[in-house]
């Protein structure tokens, strides 16, 4: 069985829904279910013995002991992090607790867990490590995109956060010989994203009507990868990675901010017309935010020629399922969108004014 932490979460919950599409094989789940975490998006899944979620933080050293002793993982795949760029501006510290605090105590337990395996096991054993292009940095224009070489230069507490877990988790394999697998992925979208990611904002603030606030000049560059995508990699690095390496996830689909925008507009005007003008009219471009990443990109070179991984989406096909799934999905939204969401939307965007 595996032992996924964070996976009430996006990418962690999607992991799992396609993990059971093409596997019997039972699943642990270890969430803290905080504002991201949702339940409802392992809800159809729930069965016990086969897909189990224990509430708990992965900074509960005590409680991840016992769910390795008593479940006896072959694997355990760690998703759980603090995420959003933004948040990280108001509170780094929750930051710096969860993904780097959080993934020391979860990599200290499970190196016990692991070093009392009988040697067939312990080497196959795996702790996969699920991280993001962000540690990298800002590129230009004209710079080659991330490898898995880039020296890291992040630049937000996230992504400085983040950089520190990648960090244990080399650390921890080179120092103990813990088989270890990192993936570094770009920015994934796609069905159970939390609303305050951008492309959901986008959908749902222009279905009610609201602006649709863009950061600057709008034309800030990022690799869009659809997660259902990213999950598949992921499995594959699970099952074919080389212990101890890093691989660089890209859905190899680099576009600007505002042509995102634009395309969700497009998309929205055919599957649901608004009663008078057009989606784009409600665009409102906003003050920019500090340490704003110029661009980034990802080399999936390696991925591709190691494991035989590729994206199965473009952009075009990976939106046009997206908005089709936020619109099909009311409940699961009006789920999510607590109070205290609500409250983060007004103080992040309501106070920035026009650009």
């Amino acid at each position: 069985m595996l032992l996924i932490t964070g996976a009430a979460g996006f990418i962690g919950g999607n992991f799992v829904h396609h993990w059971f599409a093409r596997s019997d094989e039972p699943v642990l789940v270890l969430d803290k279910l905080t504002y991201a975490g949702n339940m409802q998006t392992l809800a159809e899944l729930l069965k016990p013995g086969v897909c189990d979620v224990v509430q708990g933080d992965i900074c509960d050293r005590a409680l991840v002991a016992r769910l390795l002793a008593e479940h006896k993982p072959r694997a355990v795949l760690h998703f759980a992090a603090e995420s959003h760029v933004d948040r990280s501006i108001h509170g780094p510290g929750e930051f710096v607790q969860t993904n780097m605090v959080g993934t020391f105590s979860l990599l200290e337990e499970v190196r016990g867990h692991w070093s009392a395996f009988p040697a067939g096991e312990r080497e196959a054993f795996r702790f996969l490590h699920v991280s993001t292009d962000e540690v990298y940095g800002s590129l230009s224009e004209t710079d080659p995109a991330f490898s898995e070489t880039t020296a890291y230069a992040p630049n937000s507490p996230y992504s400085a956060s983040k950089a520190g877990s990648d960090h244990l988790v080399r650390a921890y394999h080179h120092t103990y010989g813990l088989p270890t697998l990192t993936t570094n992925c770009s920015n994934n979208y796609g069905p159970f994203h939390f609303p305050e990611k951008l492309i959901p904002l986008m959908i749902l603030n222009a279905l009610e009507g609201k602006p649709l606030p863009v950061y600057g000049d709008g034309l800030n560059i990022r690799d869009w990868l659809y997660v259902r995508d990213h999950c598949e990699a992921i499995r594959q690095v699970l099952e074919r990675g080389r212990p101890g390496e890093v691989y660089n996830v890209g859905g190899k689909n680099e576009i600007r901010n505002i042509d995102v925008v634009t395309t969700i507009c497009r998309k929205l005007d055919g599957l649901r017309p608004r009663a008078s003008g057009r989606y784009e009219d409600l665009i409102t471009y906003v003050k920019d935010r500090p340490g704003h990443d110029r661009r980034y990109a990802i080399d999936p070179t390696k991925i591709e020629r190691e494991i035989g991984w590729q994206p199965s989406e473009t952009f075009e096909s990976g939106i046009d399922k997206t908005v089709r799934w936020y619109l099909d999905n009311g409940a699961w939204v009006d789920g999510v969108r607590s109070g205290a969401y609500r409250q983060w939307v007004q103080a992040n965007y309501g106070e920035r004014g026009a650009a």
